[in-house]
């Protein structure tokens, strides 16, 4: 089970090197010093890595070297020598039980992370990397790094009336997040091709969620539609898209007013009014969750989305966003705190 970062060929060796270190030191030292018991530090670190099989192995050369050593110390009819035996042969056997109790941890994190990956695909489809005119690229992080799933969504569908666009972020966390987005997507995948009008899209989602979502749940979310070197936007409570124009230029559309989230429509407030920008060949719109802007740095520095701008300027859509990715990973150097999803999308 190799690793780029080397931890499990170094718990590999710790058990050798622990006997090594064992039984230099004692035949270093001399008879009677009496570092004979520490040799049981060689089966009791087996089971970190590895089957039972590897674990009885080091435990039988355990027995050898304290079998050896106790000749060399003149312990082995000695009551001492007895008991390091006794101990080493306690300590396999415990170490034998921690093995299969890992092994089927193991078995059932791997088939959780299967069933996640699955949802991960019905609930969140890879998006068409091309939509007319529009080069689409999308990248996701799960904050739990063991399910690999989360509460932000995206989705791009061709529809007669343009390239119409969707990033949200749902409220909370966990399979309630992920039952809350699979009736947000499949409400925009059903309405985007049908309704004429953007807002009419976002009233769809409105009702559904009103229909199928209980409690005080809410989504934030922006829709955008492209089509005629131009983008319309409608916005739920959500950030502000990136816009990098093709001189490299730097805005964020924002509408005048910011609306509440969808499902929160009870308490009577206005709908999202449409905005709309220019959208021509060689510009680009990152839409993104909080997930992203929020990441922090060790000393509590937001991710300045704005100044990393210039990482997508690669050729490749992909790896434009997969140096962002990287860039944010970097900057927080740990695991996010947050889903963080983000759509790039390319007028070509």
């Amino acid at each position: 089970m190799p690793e780029k970062n080397g931890r499990p060929t170094v718990l590999s060796v710790l058990p050798f090197a622990m006997m090594a270190l064992v039984t230099a030191v004692d035949i270093g030292t001399g008879p009677g010093v009496g570092f004979l018991p520490l040799v049981s530090l060689g089966p009791a670190f087996a089971p970190l890595v590895g089957g039972w099989r590897r674990t009885a192995c080091i435990g039988v050369i355990a027995l050898l070297l304290c079998a050896g050593l106790g000749w060399y110390n003149d312990l082995l009819d000695a009551r001492r020598g007895y008991m390091t035996l006794a101990s080493v042969v306690g300590v396999t056997a415990a170490g034998l039980v921690a093995v299969s109790m890992r092994q089927k941890r193991e078995v059932e994190l791997a088939n959780v992370r299967s069933i996640a990956e699955a949802a991960q695909r019905v609930l969140l489809k890879p998006v068409p990397r091309l939509a007319g005119q529009i080069r689409a690229a999308v990248s996701y992080m799960s904050a739990v790094a063991e399910a690999r799933i989360g509460g932000d969504l995206y989705e791009v569908v061709a529809s007669p009336h343009g390239v119409r666009v969707m990033v949200g972020d749902v409220q909370g966390k966990g399979l309630e997040a992920v039952e809350t987005a699979a009736v947000v997507l499949g409400a925009f995948r059903e309405a985007a091709p049908e309704e004429g009008d953007l807002a009419a899209v976002g009233r769809r989602l409105e009702r559904s969620i009103e229909r199928q979502i209980e409690g005080e749940k809410f989504v934030t979310a922006v829709l955008a539609e492209v089509r005629a070197e131009e983008v319309t936007f409608l916005n739920f409570g959500h950030p502000a898209p990136l816009l990098v124009r093709a001189d490299g230029s730097v805005t964020w559309p924002e509408p005048s007013v910011y609306a509440l989230p969808l499902g929160l429509h009870a308490h009577g407030t206005a709908p999202p009014e449409a905005y709309r920008t220019d959208f021509r060949p060689g510009d680009q719109l990152l839409l993104y969750t909080d997930g992203v802007t929020e990441a922090r740095d060790a000393d509590g520095r937001f991710y300045p989305l704005a100044e990393r701008a210039h990482l997508l300027k690669e050729d490749d859509a992909e790896a434009a966003l997969e140096a962002v990715r990287q860039d944010l990973l970097l900057h927080v150097n740990g695991p996010l705190h947050d889903d963080a999803a983000m759509l790039l999308l390319r007028y070509r």
